[in-house]
């Protein structure tokens, strides 16, 4: 028994506490936490727990659960509906689910990688025929301009579009302005909600958000790579507007501060969460802008000496993003196949049409132990909440608002 559980915390402060236990064994596990102070530093302050005391810990959660445990300590006197209740029992058991799978491969357990995904993430991940990639291939020969081998023309043009480091500030303001004006108007934004960007190298992923709570956000950007501006405003709408930081800070108002449901003051990679973020955040430059963005795009980018083709880079969004799933790929060759790294590069570089060097860092990504399986939260994530939106705003504003599984996604 968890000593959350032992002072009649309830499941959710036993969840908490569990997510920063094993947080402690996994540098970036904890991607967010803003709950009790109290928590933390209890667990930051205690010895490190063995990993398989946490299993025990986790599946003792987990029983409690079904069993019906209070959620929190006044959970019988809680405002909501009898299914809003279940659906968040169920919400929070598979986050258990989730953070277990990782206590339980740190206790040395043999999990196989497609299990260790559908336990995660709540999908089970499955090879995509190199066909499609092929065919994905012979769109983008039709869609490039020039002549000569597609990927050296592709990489050529791709890199063509890199943006000078000094440049980035600007243009990034720019379109954060505009995108966080569109989400305002669209689904609203809690007052004093912030955001601050900063340039960061020697990292695996190109841009990450750090959520500080209070309606924070920090979003770094990579830049050990050059930035390309076909990508700019994507990313600026996945880490801000209307991606992760305007997911959080709804949550934090609706969720925490409304209806205190404190789980949600925590974000624990390696849940059914992180899917749904990652999916929603992909998708919200389409929201926002529609499927062709470009024109708007180039407003911001134009003016400010950015080289952006829109009609080509139009023409060669829809045909590149089958190849999406070349990673995802690559993490089974890697972890479900054992296939040498250096072989993968090779294959994620074929297949992506990227330059060695971009390859080799989307495969330093997945080698991540924290990030291996996290892969299928981009490629099922978008596929899912794409489906699950269907073009209606309101649907999106679901995603962004309230506790939902992978399978409600589905449903």
């Amino acid at each position: 028994m968890t000593a959350g559980a032992e002072e009649g915390g309830g499941a959710v402060a036993r969840y908490l506490l569990l997510g920063l236990g094993v947080g402690r064994h996994v540098d970036g596990l904890v991607d967010a936490y803003y709950g009790p102070p109290a928590l933390s530093q209890r667990v930051g302050h205690a010895p490190l727990v063995d990993p398989g005391r946490l299993v025990e810990e986790g599946r003792d959660l987990i029983a409690a659960l079904d069993t019906g445990a209070p959620l929190d300590p006044d959970s019988g006197s809680e405002p909501f509906s009898e299914p809003a209740r279940i659906r968040r029992r169920r919400w929070l058991r598979a986050q258990v689910v989730g953070i277990l799978t990782t206590a339980r491969r740190l206790a040395g357990e043999p999990i196989g990688y497609a299990q260790e995904v559908e336990s995660c993430y709540g999908v089970r991940p499955q090879p995509v025929p190199e066909e499609e990639f092929a065919a994905a291939h012979r769109r983008l020969e039709e869609a490039l301009p020039g002549s000569g081998p597609l990927g050296q023309r592709l990489i050529a043009w791709r890199e063509s579009h890199a943006v000078a480091t000094d440049l980035l500030p600007g243009a990034i303001g720019s379109l954060a302005d505009d995108l966080r004006e569109r989400t305002q108007r669209l689904f609203g934004l809690p007052q004093g909600e912030q955001v601050e960007f900063e340039l960061v190298t020697d990292k695996p992923w190109s841009g990450f958000n750090t959520y500080l709570g209070g309606l924070r956000s920090r979003v770094s950007v990579n830049t050990d790579l050059p930035v390309l501006s076909t990508s700019l405003a994507h990313l600026v709408a996945h880490e801000a507007y209307p991606g992760h930081h305007t997911e959080h800070c709804r949550k934090e108002v609706g969720l925490v501060r409304r209806r205190h449901w404190l789980e949600e003051t925590i974000f624990l990679v390696g849940t059914p969460q992180c899917l749904v973020a990652e999916g929603l955040a992909d998708l919200g430059l389409e929201v926002l802008l529609g499927a062709r963005p470009e024109p708007i795009v180039a407003e911001h980018l134009r003016p400010l000496g950015i080289r952006y083709d829109t009609e080509v880079i139009a023409a060669m969004s829809e045909a590149s993003e089958a190849l999406g799933a070349v990673r995802a790929n690559a993490a089974w060759r890697l972890h479900a196949e054992g296939a040498d790294p250096e072989t993968v590069v090779d294959e994620v570089a074929r297949w992506g049409l990227l330059p060695r060097a971009r390859a080799a860092k989307a495969v330093e990504f997945l080698l991540h132990p924290t990030w291996r399986a996290y892969v299928t939260c981009y490629v099922d994530g978008l596929r899912l909440c794409r489906q699950f939106v269907a073009g209606d705003p309101e649907r999106f504003r679901e995603l962004l608002s309230e506790q939902l599984l992978p399978a409600d996604l589905a449903a």
